[in-house]
Parts: structure tokens; sequence; C-alpha cells
């Protein structure tokens, strides 16, 4: 499960009827527990359970099992439920090989799987991209089939077609490279959660904080990052693909500070941020026109500006700079206000607000 750099479809209104899906890590684990089975002549279970950090059991069918002397493999076809996960449908496949005494697991990125190549993220430079979930459900798959001993073997892991769907996702910025993240806390995918999303910005915070970056930027959009790197000069490092996720991005940096963020975006969203919103996805979110134009309600306004037809924040922008009236400066500074309560004191937050074209039309820093 990696996340995608293009924005999921809209959030259903009425997400209870959602069917929740499974994690590339809880695939793994079934398959590592199936063709472990195999490896010592038992057969591939199939289907194969598990059991899960919070009590679920799921059965998993096998869509691969193949295997040779000293070595079994077997593969499951991830079904992340009505989640837009990028790997939905795709092959998780685990090929396991017995290791040398005493060296217990032994992870190994096979076709689609990426390694590390930066310091912050919780794998180690030069390792698969196997997080610990998912590598701590594959440990309790086979201790449950080795009565409770960890057995010593080495487990490839791969996604047929996993490097070029990584290029979709955040983890050539990460500096995953070759393939996908194996992720997955719970082993559950919850449809419309974001929460792979978020995981990205946090990591994002963490390569950053391990680089020695003293300087990140959290931008809503393509647009925006690309005007704020130009601005400041920053390093592809430093970008956080924020979205709409100003709260996830934030509340980490409160816990996790850098000296210095920039939050970059267009007026409408960061006015939501002005309003005091965390989530700025127009579903859970929304401009408030009265708000605007108090903001801009000084006489020269008045005079000036007609609010009858405006129903959006670039077209009060636009009739604000018309009038001289430095709205996006204003909306920029509760802005600010808004995200370094939320920060905290070790965490110097500023504002930059672009139009669509990418012109700088307020800040405050």
């Amino acid at each position: 499960m990696s996340v995608s750099t293009v924005p999921p479809p809209k959030k259903p209104e009425d997400t209870s009827a959602l069917r929740r899906g499974w994690t590339t890590g809880a695939c793994a684990a079934a398959a590592s527990a199936s063709a472990f089975g195999a490896l010592r002549g038992q057969g591939f279970e199939d289907p194969v359970a598990i059991r899960l950090p919070g009590g679920q059991e799921p059965a998993f069918a096998l869509a691969v099992e193949t295997q040779g002397e000293g070595w079994a493999q077997a593969g499951i076809i991830k079904d992340a439920g009505d989640d837009p996960d990028i790997t939905h449908g795709a092959l998780v496949r685990v090929r396991l090989s017995w290791g040398e005494a005493g060296s217990g697991l032994v992870f190994v990125a096979g076709e689609g799987v990426g390694t590390v190549t930066k310091p912050g993220l919780p794998i180690a430079v030069g390792q698969a991209s196997i997080t610990p979930g998912p590598r701590e459900q594959i440990a309790d798959a086979l201790r449950a089939r080795n009565d409770g001993v960890l057995p010593d073997v080495v487990i490839e892991l791969s996604i047929p077609g996993g490097e070029e769907m990584a290029l979709k996702t955040l983890n050539p910025r990460l500096g995953v490279i070759g393939g996908l993240s194996i992720l997955g806390t719970s082993g559950v995918v919850i449809p419309y959660s974001c929460s792979s999303w978020i995981h990205s910005i946090h990591r994002g915070i963490d390569v950053a904080k391990a680089l020695g970056l003293g300087h990140v930027v959290g931008s809503t959009g393509d647009t925006s990052e690309r005007a704020a790197k130009a601005l400041l000069g920053l390093g592809d490092e430093s970008l956080l693909d924020m979205g709409d996720f100003a709260g996830g991005m934030l509340k980490y940096l409160a816990k996790n500070p850098v000296p210095r963020v920039t939050v970059a975006g267009g007026i409408g969203k960061l006015t939501k941020l002005a309003q005091g919103a965390l989530d700025l996805h127009s579903s859970r979110s929304q401009v408030d026109i009265a708000f605007l134009q108090d903001l801009a309600a000084d006489q020269a306004a008045k005079r000036a500006i007609d609010w009858t037809d405006i129903d959006t924040a670039a077209q009060a922008l636009l009739a604000c700079e018309g009038a001289g009236v430095p709205l996006a400066d204003r909306v920029a500074a509760l802005a600010q206000t808004a995200a370094q309560a939320v920060a905290g004191d070790s965490c110097r937050v500023d504002i930059l607000v672009f139009d669509r074209t990418g012109r700088l039309v307020g800040r405050a820093d």
C-alpha cells in the first residue's frame, strides 16, 4: 500500500457500507505462512488464515504456489476493498528459502519492492522497504506455524509491476527506490481513510530531519509546490506533498519539529486554514465568503467591491486585487496564526499564497 501522488476520488458522504480490505503487509504475511508450510514439506495452505494485530483472522486464497529444491513461493492478489488504493489487484508474492542457523528472518526486496536509500525511515538504508508492522505480522504468522519459534528463513517479497506503480507514489521522494513499500500497521485497509498519504507526510518529515534539513514545505498541490520550490530555492528532500492534510502535517511537526515549515497553497485552501480547518478537502471544509468579506471590509473596499456575484475565494481575490485590498496577505496572516497554534513554538510556520498560475499573491513570513 503506497500513497498515490494523484489525489484520491472524492470521499462518499456515507462510508458505513464500504467494504474494508487488506494491506500489502497482511497479504505478505499470509503468503509467507503458506510458503513456509510448503518449505517444510507440509504443502501449501489454501486458503491460508492469519491473525492480525486487531484480532481479525482473514483467510486468503492463493494465486501462486510453486516450489523447488530448498524454496517455496506463494502469491496473493491484494483486495483493498472499496478503497481507491493504487495496489488494489496487485500480486503480492513471497519466496521463502532456508537461511543460516541463527539468522532469523532475512528480508529481501524482489521485483517491484523498493529499497531504502535515505535515512529517517523506520527501515535502515540498504534494506528492503518492508515497514515494521508487516515484518512483525510475517514473524507472528511464521511463529504460529513453528511451535512459537522464529524460523531461520530468507523472505523475498515481490510485487510484479511495482516499480512502475511506485513512480506514481511518494516513494522516490522519500528515497525508496525500485518499487513500492510493504505497509500496514493493522493489516486492514479502511476505505478513504487516506492513512497511507498521512503516513508518507510523516515519513517525509522524518527523512528531512535525518538529513539535517532546517526547512520543509508542505504544499496543497503541484502548482504551489513548484512555485514555492522556485521561490525558496529548496531541494526535493524539503518538499512534503501535504495535499489537504494540513492537520496531519502540523500535528506531527508539533511532536517532531523542524525549525521552519512553509505552508504553500491557493487562496481557497488557505482560506479554510485561516478559518481554522485542518482538513482542507472540499467535502470536509468550505470557504466562507462572509469571512473573506469581513477581511476586506475597510471603507475603500466597501466602495470598490460588489460582493453580490462573488461565491469563490478566487473571485474574491481578483476583486480585492482590483480594489487594491491585500486580501491574500490577510488570509496568510490568519492562516499563519492558526497553523502556528497547532505546530507549537518549536516550529516556525510561514505561509505562501499562490494563484492558479503560480504567481505569489500573499505571504506571512
